[in-house]
């Protein structure tokens, strides 16, 4: 799924002239904490509630605060792993997006794209979930694949991250078509696996 795809066109923007008042009673009937500045097409940052509160003048123009989020912006054509990690770096809850000319199409939520993330076939499709610790340098996923498959299964979706306790090794989480994973891990351990999770 794409940012375009994503994209909330419940959430106006505002504009740099616009006031802080006017900013405040958006947030309040949206229930959001954060809204868009565009001027002239242009995506300027975000303005949030605690910005506006922080300078308790809501007789301000929205120009007149320091915008955040100022490039927490994704191209329309950009996959939505894309906005998590935009989201994530700078901590909000709304990132904008742009076209390649960098014009304003629109806001996307961090809800939205939890809820699309969730109606993926990884999340929805009947299975079960099983957890591999390994060394980095030892990851494959053609070859857990290809054991896994011998047993007659399929990864519908897997994840990495770094280990916290030790930065040599990765944990590989995987969701498998089949709800039984006696025979998966077996074969796993078979091929020195390290379960850590099911």
């Amino acid at each position: 799924m794409i940012a375009q795809e994503l994209i909330n066109h419940m959430i106006p923007p505002l504009k740099p002239s616009d006031s802080a008042e006017k900013a405040v009673a958006w947030m309040e009937e949206l229930r959001c904490n954060q809204l868009p500045v565009v001027e002239n097409s242009k995506f300027l940052g975000l303005i949030s509630e605690e910005i506006i509160l922080e300078e308790n003048n809501i007789d301000k123009p929205i120009s007149a605060f320091e915008l955040e989020g100022i490039d927490c912006a994704v191209k329309n054509h950009q996959h939505f792993y894309d906005v998590v990690k935009i989201a994530s770096d700078y901590e909000v809850q709304l990132v904008g997006v742009v076209d390649d000319e960098n014009e304003y199409f629109g806001v996307i939520t961090v809800q939205d794209t939890i809820t699309s993330f969730a109606q993926t076939a990884a999340v929805q499709a009947p299975g079960a979930i099983i957890v591999l610790s390994m060394d980095a340098r030892d990851y494959s996923l053609a070859e857990i694949s290809r054991l896994i498959e011998s047993e007659n299964a399929k990864i519908l979706g897997s994840t990495i991250r770094d280990d916290s306790l030790d930065p040599t090794k990765i944990k590989l989480t995987l969701k498998i078509n089949k709800t039984d994973l006696s025979h998966i891990v077996a074969t796993l351990e078979r091929f020195d696996y390290k379960i850590i999770g099911r």
